[in-house]
């Protein structure tokens, strides 16, 4: 079959020409006229939020296994988390300096606020929707249940009364609030219980005068309480359990009204590295100072008291449009820790796939004499991350490797590559490693790693001044029958062994002399004071990376504009750069044929008459999260490719370091053809965007079903089964669509 499916120009074309169709069944005959929006940007914080309801649409959509979609909700519920803390808090901060500029879009920080509120008002409404409507009944119907104070039987009373006198009773600590003790700080994303107090010996003269005391509900406990049930499983959550026995904390007093609220501050950090005369140290301090920042929303039990509400108010210093008020629990996030309590049930998860082992690696351990012989390719989760943490481990034992210079963005809290690493410093060996300590929600754990590589001897960079460092790339430097050899690890995903099983990325492993050479430059500009006027394959941001694409696009546009064929696809998490957007306009203009396949953000607005007819963009939510980067450019039949770490954004091209590099070897440029091939005609997952920003499922009805993902889970069973045969214990996964669009002449 893959000798059937070569990414030809003609099958892109053909895709085009579907995707077409597809747009015309979404957005009408004919193309959108450009005086039907204000602007020919769509907002960056409102387009997120389209990508945060593609995953609400996941929990939504009961196609999915129950507890598939339980996952989804909390991932909704920690994305709107982040997207606070960082995106809206930079808004407040324009806002309070009183900055008026308008964005690409047309709005002014203030009008953005109201927009966003006015979006995200509407997302909690239907995130609370499917939780009470959909996700409740459908746990029930599998016999567990998340039971409120009023529903527990005498036995799990009982037994709630137990768990809270020796285990939560004495954790807590009530801290009252009166004229003698002032509001407490709440911490960032706590969950909270706002109590009403009134003691019998004082008499009140004004309602301002009553008494209330905040409760933090520790973190230090699990959320989550398990009860008995004899007849499924039945669980409380813990800051219904402390109201339960509110009176236990309160002896003595009159409890009036209770509710449960949560905060979300800014936690943007303010880093200005140039000042910083110690990064690590004033990265430190920033950390601490994280949880303490301006509070930017304020999540409310929706029947709390007018007189809580209105002490919240003014106490959090917050502006009633970022008050949310939810009919259920706040922080959706535990649902993802829900089916691990519940325990084994298989058929209410994704069929169980183990990423499978490289054939290029199966019939030969030694990494070096495979990567002498060929390129290969590793195409994530798909494929298991065990040779880049094998190719690592390799190097540190082998006395004939003399140097490691890796880059480091993201790594796991147990990460096996950083334990190797400082076992190659340990044994002699040269090791160079960026660690970079802006990584956003990532700056404590990387400064643990940077530490740790120290003391082992490692040479350890904690970033550049001005930059972000966020390319993926390892050079091993090894000395082989007189020569050295290089080898190299370029990648579009990080060097994290968790991130690896549940992120779709891509990783090229060479010993290309070229590829070396650049590599070897690289890490030189990045550490030292080398600036070369170019490298040979290697594209590498901020210095090239936004010429060299913005040339490309252009050079489509030429070849379009003498009729020639035209064609420019890319893969990226997100298009955001102003000047690239207008080159795809354009290109567009010119006669490109142009498919964009983005993830999360995408201000571009595609299907406009005149402007970006030309244009389809659609967006995958599926199993696992998108994150790979392909460009591939037509170029007049030399069909250009290339991975890269940078999406299409100003900080990717401006502001931190990347690595685009170019795929040449066939047989991997096939496979990442075919990747193309199957995102571009995916039905089950595939969500095609309108030029108002919103997205529409393609219709099923008109082509054979096709998850691309499920597709290459099941392509990498097939290569592993052909070297190695399968146990016959294992759990095999089943891809849901048909072979026939693959297979078909007719097919994309």
């Amino acid at each position: 079959m893959e000798g059937q499916l070569e990414p030809t120009a003609e099958n892109l074309d053909r895709a085009f020409l579907l995707s077409l169709d597809e747009n015309k069944d979404l957005l009408g005959k004919a193309a959108f006229e450009r005086s039907a929006f204000p602007s020919k940007f769509i907002n960056r914080e409102l387009s997120w939020l389209e990508f945060n309801d593609r995953c609400l649409e996941e929990a939504r959509d009961i196609e999915n296994p129950l507890f598939e979609r339980l996952n989804f909700i909390s991932i909704t519920g920690s994305n709107l988390d982040e997207f606070f803390m960082v995106r809206v808090a930079s808004i407040h901060d324009l806002v309070k300096a009183d900055y008026t500029m308008p964005d690409p879009s047309g709005l002014k920080p203030q009008e953005q606020l109201e927009r966003i509120s006015e979006r995200v008002h509407e997302m909690v409404r239907r995130q609370y929707s499917t939780v009470n409507r959909s996700l409740f009944p459908a746990l029930e119907k599998e016999g567990f249940f998340i039971k409120t104070p009023d529903q527990l039987t005498e036995d799990q009373l009982k037994f709630a009364q137990r768990y809270y006198e020796s285990t939560v009773f004495p954790v807590l600590t009530p801290l009252a609030v009166d004229a003698g003790s002032p509001f407490p700080l709440i911490a960032n994303k706590s969950l909270n219980l706002f109590v009403m107090v009134e003691q019998p010996d004082r008499k009140l003269k004004t309602e301002s005068e009553k008494s209330f005391a905040i409760i933090q509900i520790p973190v230090v406990l699990p959320r989550i309480v398990q009860l008995p049930d004899p007849t499924g499983k039945s669980f409380i959550l813990l800051e219904d359990l402390v109201i339960l026995f509110i009176n236990r904390l309160f002896s003595g007093v009159k409890i009036g009204d209770i509710a449960r609220f949560r905060i979300t501050r800014n936690a943007d950090l303010e880093i200005d590295d140039e000042d910083a005369a110690d990064l690590l140290v004033e990265i430190e301090y920033q950390l601490h100072k994280r949880q303490w920042g301006e509070v930017i929303r304020l999540e409310i039990d929706r029947d709390a008291a007018p007189a809580i509400v209105q002490e919240l108010y003014e106490n959090l210093k917050i502006s009633d449009i970022n008050v949310y008020r939810v009919p259920g629990p706040l922080d959706l996030t535990f649902f993802s820790k829900l089916p691990k309590l519940i325990g084994d049930r298989p058929d209410l998860k994704y069929p169980s796939f183990v990423p499978q082992p490289s054939p290029a690696f199966l019939r030969q351990g030694d990494i070096f004499s495979v990567l002498r012989d060929r390129d290969v390719i590793l195409n994530h989760p798909f494929e298991s991350f065990s040779p880049v943490i094998e190719l690592i481990q390799q190097a540190s034992r082998d006395p004939n490797v003399l140097a490691i210079k890796q880059t480091l963005y993201r790594v796991s809290g147990q990460s096996p590559i950083i334990t190797a690493l400082a076992a190659a410093a340990e044994a002699g060996k040269q090791v160079l490693v960026l660690v970079e300590l802006k990584a956003r929600f990532d700056e404590e754990n990387n400064i643990q790693w940077a530490k740790k590589l120290e003391k082992a001897g490692c040479h350890v960079i904690y970033g550049l001044v001005g930059l972000k460092t966020h390319s993926k790339i390892t050079l091993i430097v090894r000395e082989e029958e007189d020569e050295i050899r290089r080898y190299v690890h370029l990648g579009t995903g990080n060097y994290n062994d968790i991130t690896a099983g549940i992120y779709t990325d891509l990783g090229l492993m060479t010993s290309s002399e070229t590829f070396g050479r650049d590599a070897t430059d690289f890490f030189n500009m990045i550490t030292g004071y080398s600036i070369p006027l170019g490298l040979r394959k290697l594209i590498a941001a901020p210095r090239w990376l936004r010429e060299d694409t913005i040339s490309r696009i252009k050079q489509e546009a030429r070849n379009a504009k003498e009729g020639k064929k035209a064609i420019l696809v890319a893969k990226i998490n997100s298009l955001l750069d102003p000047e690239i957007v207008e080159s795809l306009y354009a290109a567009s203009q010119a006669g490109v044929k142009i498919f964009l396949i983005v993830r999360g953000i995408c201000v571009l607005r595609p299907g406009i008459r005149g402007l970006s007819e030309n244009i389809h963009v659609r967006s995958l939510v599926g199993r696992y999260l998108e994150h790979s980067r392909i460009f591939y450019y037509y170029n007049d039949g030399s069909e250009d490719l290339f991975l890269g770490s940078a999406d299409w954004m100003q900080r990717n091209m401006d502001r931190r370091i990347e690595v685009q590099f170019p795929i040449e070897d066939r047989n991997v440029r096939n496979r990442i053809f075919r990747i193309l091939r199957l995102q571009l005609c995916d039905t089950d997952r595939a969500r095609i965007m309108a030029p108002d920003g919103s997205y529409r499922r393609v219709d099923r009805r008109k082509s054979d079903p096709l998850d691309s993902q499920m597709q290459l889970a099941a392509d990498a069973l097939e290569a592993a089964a052909r070297l190695t045969p399968a146990p016959k214990d294992l759990d095999r996964f089943i891809p849901r669509e048909s072979d026939s669009l693959l297979d078909s002449a007719e097919g994309v």
